[in-house]
């Protein structure tokens, strides 16, 4: 499951970044102090964003895991 998601995440990234840098100057007016193509800003929001569905996913994962499938499935 977490290389799935993985693998959809580095995809919405991909292309949220492409689409990033299209709009990068038509949007540059509405952000102060950062350059269009500031390759910094780039990589700290593709890092953070991917760090934050990494652990989106990773928790509820982690969680599902610990529960014994049988119990699950007599309950449910």
């Amino acid at each position: 499951m977490l290389g799935h998601a993985a693998k959809l995440t580095v995809c919405g990234l991909g292309v949220g970044l492409v689409l990033g840098v299209g709009f990068s100057r038509s949007l540059a007016g509405l952000v102060y102090g950062v350059g269009t193509t500031d390759l910094a800003t780039y990589a700290g929001v593709v890092i953070m964003l991917g760090a934050v569905a990494m652990l989106a996913t990773w928790l509820p994962l982690r969680r599902a895991v610990r529960v014994d499938p049988t119990l699950a499935l007599r309950q449910g």
